[in-house]
């Protein structure tokens, strides 16, 4: 999908080996259960690529590092573990999993905590340095012997190109793979910014489904490291949402190395609003993309919310229409049954105007008013079945003459859906 650039930013290759002093590595310990690109579920078959499972991104020096964590009361052992050892605000490595997420177990927090010293002596670091994560199935074991197995070869196969091996192996459901670099100037110095996303079901506006890494070379104090990845997250990852459901493991972290030799950002100055502003593009882009790969999707649906009295009215409306079933669904009928859009619009706890609200449906082949002051527009049904049989659909919603605004993303709802997690476990 196209790339959305916002500010003086460029795309560059790269994922999480991007910035300088980034290396990563993945492969197949042994957890991962289907092939690769099949949808065969048996193991023996030997013509079959089985996906990696095991990702390891690694830092030439310590760095200072931020995370945000999900909100489901229920969190995954690993969660725990890595908010422990980011008390002091800094890291070296993040090993993670797929397959197994490794939350409600007994022998959970003990399991998490061994694949952190597990890499911490193998690495030659403190086991406290190293951020773990792990996301699949929950409420079963993760044993940890394959990963113990698998831990020589991970480790000496890491490489500064290694990001494309350690993306697949974070990948579960998802269909596409997730990751974006760019770089941007901070006082005349080429500062970079990589990351990589994985995330297609249980996707929902409190950190969904996702585990985001991302590494930086940019040197910022852990302060304003935190704060811009707290401002981001809420207008980025927070403003997905796939089918409602919010999971126990979610988590996006970032390390900033600080080689890039800029001058520190210790304050929220000028250079702060330009880091802040890179990582929105790349937040922005992955929570795209994510929202496009949702489980059984065919279309990715941006909804633009304008005229609120404040921002949080317009995420609050905006949020209100991409969670409705009935609308995703006509979505995927490509039925441009406005009512349903307008009826989300009703039940969202926002105070407007309902007479002086507008609807417009949009795609890359035209737009067409459907709704003005409330009420239905004539229209054309075939122009706009067009419009919506496009793969990018935009929402565009006026709900009065304020200066609020807020974009959302999400995605259809189709039979895919239910079969891909009527058999999740097989």
């Amino acid at each position: 999908m196209e790339l959305k650039k916002i500010g003086d930013v460029v795309f560059i290759d790269g994922g999480v080996c991007a910035a300088k002093g980034f290396r990563a590595n993945g492969i197949q310990c042994g957890l991962a259960h289907k092939p690769l690109n099949s949808d065969a579920s048996d193991n023996s078959l030997p013509s079959a690529k089985k996906k990696n499972d095991l990702a390891l991104i690694v830092a030439d020096n310590i760095c200072t590092a931020a995370a945000v964590y999900t909100t489901n009361k229920v969190k995954g052992a690993p969660l725990i573990v890595t908010k422990q050892h980011l008390h002091n605000n800094t890291a070296k490595a993040v090993i993670v999993n797929s397959v197994n997420a490794n939350t409600c177990n007994p022998d959970g927090l003990q399991k998490a905590q061994k694949m952190c010293e597990l890499t911490a002596n193998y690495l030659g670091i403190d086991s406290d340095d190293v951020i773990v994560a792990s996301t699949g199935v929950i409420g079963q074991v993760l044993p940890i012997e394959p990963i113990e197995n698998g831990m020589q070869k991970l480790v000496s196969g890491l490489s500064y190109d290694g990001n494309n091996r350690a993306l697949e192996a974070i990948m579960t459901t998802d269909t596409q793979q997730k990751e974006i670099a760019l770089q941007f100037s901070i006082g005349g110095k080429i500062c970079t910014i990589g990351g990589m996303l994985k995330g297609s079901g249980m996707i929902h506006p409190n950190m969904a489904t996702t585990l985001t890494f991302i590494t930086t070379d940019v040197n910022i104090s852990a302060e304003l490291l935190q704060r811009a990845l707290d401002d981001v997250v809420k207008i980025t990852l927070n403003r997905v949402s796939v089918d409602g459901d919010t999971s126990t493991n979610d988590m996006v972290c970032i390390m900033a190395s600080g080689i890039a030799e800029n001058n520190p950002i210790i304050r929220e100055n000028n250079d702060f609003e330009t880091f802040e502003n890179a990582l929105y593009n790349i937040m922005m882009n992955l929570a795209r993309m994510m929202a496009k790969d949702g489980e059984g999707a065919t279309k990715l649906i941006e909804c633009r919310v304008s005229g609120a009295e404040n921002d949080k009215t317009a995420e609050i409306v905006a949020k209100s229409v991409i969670t409705s079933s009935l609308f995703k669904t006509a979505m995927f009928g490509e039925d441009a049954n406005w009512g349903r859009i307008l009826c989300a619009v009703g039940y969202s706890d926002a105070d407007f105007d309902i007479n002086k609200v507008d609807v417009s449906i949009g795609s890359a082949v035209g737009s067409v008013d459907v709704c003005k002051n409330g009420a239905g527009v004539e229209f054309s049904e075939d122009i706009a079945k067009n419009i919506l049989g496009e793969d990018e659909i935009f929402i565009d919603i006026s709900i009065g003459i304020g200066k609020g605004n807020a974009v959302v993303w999400g995605c259809d709802l189709s039979y895919e859906y239910v079969k891909i997690n009527g058999d999740y476990r097989s």
